[in-house]
């Protein structure tokens, strides 16, 4: 896909929604990263052990997941969509500015509930809502839309690292040897997994010294002016009802074309199912009822179940390289020390949001479906090449950069070209979503299984593994496509004329 004039145009008239989608997948990124650093000074805040301050990493993981998958409900209607994206955007703020306030590991892992449906909502509406706009189109804004999300992952650490306790935040004299292993203790802790954590004993009673509160109060105020950007644009659209004094909303792209539509023998539009609510992009239970499933062929659900496959172990391996690629440094056959394993992690997402960010460019001359091809061969190929030269620690380093460019790219390409092999039609952004959500949590609790009782060598092989499974699912996903029934010439032109005079219409 090029850049030419079109696809300029198109981004100027839909310059304010699609600013405040990537602003809203900020938010998504700034709380997605901060709990690892901040965990053990949580801990300390609610007076709580290792083991059960972990389970905050499940709570939010599992209702990020619960999230992706009713945020499809949302979509309905544009208002459904932006008011929830306005109460999730809101909600995270309130979640930053409450954490200092819990005290209790109970009260943190609901707030962390709530904090995870709302990122949840904020991953499939923004996903959803760019492409509905941009369609075939819609690779290069969905690129700049994860590398937001890897901007902000990026920065919560950074907001939160100068206000980490440098010694054990609850003071006490019965373990004073937890302060020497706090640096190492602070990079091993991963989402819920226990085992890792059980030879530490920190104390759980005693005076409270953390600052980790003015962080969170800092990132709350830096969230803000997001849920304001998406009020904003309620207001243009004239869906908040204080403002409107009853005035009819501007008409949306699909009434244009509704109204810019040839009518059929009963004088009705040919597009008035545009107008409805969509039957397809509805959440993963609506998408799961019998009416969806009339006259479908069983390449759509094939279609679906391989994309899904593909991002359940690409997004799986994301999880799981970032939490565990410090663990295996540490221990042999590498032995790296502690300090210089601690940059491994930093690296791996700052050449994700790095690939992002190169992606951007790169999406506009090549099309989705080459960008994938490269991402699944290139991850494993890398696997491949980390387990043959397993004993080098300056290629676990080229590695873990390597892995990070080639899986930066790899779910909003492949969101992009499973979306126009369905022809914008199905459920393909929430069974995509869904898919990577549970990859990620799943994936992770699998290969923390897997090193305790078998190994940390063991990391290595569990992510050859899911690279040759994604590398099988993608061929699986191109052989579909094949088979897949291509859309008329009829329908196609049909469609381009009403999209030339929707932007007549609009200019």
């Amino acid at each position: 896909m090029g850049w030419d004039a079109r696809v300029a145009g198109l981004f100027c008239r839909n310059l304010q929604p699609t600013l405040t989608y990537w602003s809203v997948f900020f938010s998504f990124g700034l709380c997605i990263a901060f709990l690892g650093p901040t965990l053990l000074d949580l801990r300390c805040q609610t007076q709580s052990s290792l083991s059960h301050i972990t389970w905050v990493f499940f709570s939010q993981q599992f209702c990020l997941l619960l999230g992706s998958c009713l945020g499809g409900a949302f979509k309905r209607t544009l208002a459904q969509s932006l008011v929830a994206l306005f109460v999730s955007s809101l909600a995270i703020s309130v979640v930053f500015a409450f954490i200092p306030l819990c005290h209790n590991v109970v009260v943190l892992a609901v707030v962390m509930a709530v904090a995870g449906l709302a990122m949840g909502c904020i991953d499939t509406i923004s996903n959803m809502q760019l492409v509905k706009i941009y369609q075939k189109d819609s690779a290069v804004f969905l690129q700049v839309l994860h590398f937001f999300v890897g901007f902000g992952a990026l920065l919560s650490p950074l907001i939160a690292d100068p206000f980490l306790s440098d010694s054990n935040c609850i003071q006490s004299n019965a373990t004073l040897n937890a302060t020497s292993n706090l640096p190492h203790l602070r990079k091993s802790l991963v989402p819920h997994h226990p085992g890792n954590l059980s030879q530490y004993e920190l104390p759980m009673k005693g005076m409270v010294t953390t600052r980790v509160s003015y962080a969170f109060w800092i990132m709350a105020l830096i969230n803000l002016p997001v849920p304001i950007a998406v009020f904003f644009l309620l207001y243009k659209e004239r869906l908040v009802p204080c403002f409107t004094h009853g005035r009819r909303p501007l008409l949306s792209a699909d009434e244009l074309a509704m109204e810019t539509q040839p009518a059929d023998k009963d004088n009705r539009p040919d597009t008035l199912q545009s107008a409805q609510p969509d039957g397809g992009h509805d959440d993963l239970f609506s998408c799961c009822q019998s009416k969806n499933f009339r006259g479908a062929s069983y390449s759509y659900f094939a279609v679906h179940v391989a994309g899904a496959l593909v991002l359940f172990m690409s997004d799986g391996i994301i999880g799981e390289y970032s939490g565990f690629v410090y663990s295996y440094a540490v221990e042999e056959p590498l032995s790296v020390g502690h300090k210089v394993a601690g940059y491994l992690p930093s690296l791996f997402w700052g050449f994700i949001t790095l690939g992002r960010l190169i992606s951007i460019p790169v999406s506009y001359r090549m099309n989705p479906a080459t960008m994938v091809s490269i991402n699944v061969v290139g991850v494993l190929l890398t696997f491949l090449l980390l387990l043959m030269f397993s004993y080098s620690v300056v290629f676990l380093f080229v590695g873990t950069a390597c892995l990070g460019l080639f899986l930066s790219s790899t779910f909003p390409s492949m969101l992009a070209y499973t979306e126009d092999i369905l022809q914008y039609k199905g459920c393909a952004t929430t069974v995509l979503v869904t898919g990577a959500g549970i990859g990620e949590m799943v994936l992770q609790l699998l290969v923390g299984s897997i090193i305790h009782d078998q190994g940390s060598y063991n990391f290595l092989v569990c992510g050859t593994i899911f690279g040759g499974l994604a590398f099988t699912f993608y061929a699986f996903l191109l052989f579909f496509h094949r088979m897949y029934p291509k859309p008329s010439s009829e329908n196609t032109n049909r469609r381009g004329i009403g999209t030339e005079q929707v932007e007549c219409i609009k200019r």
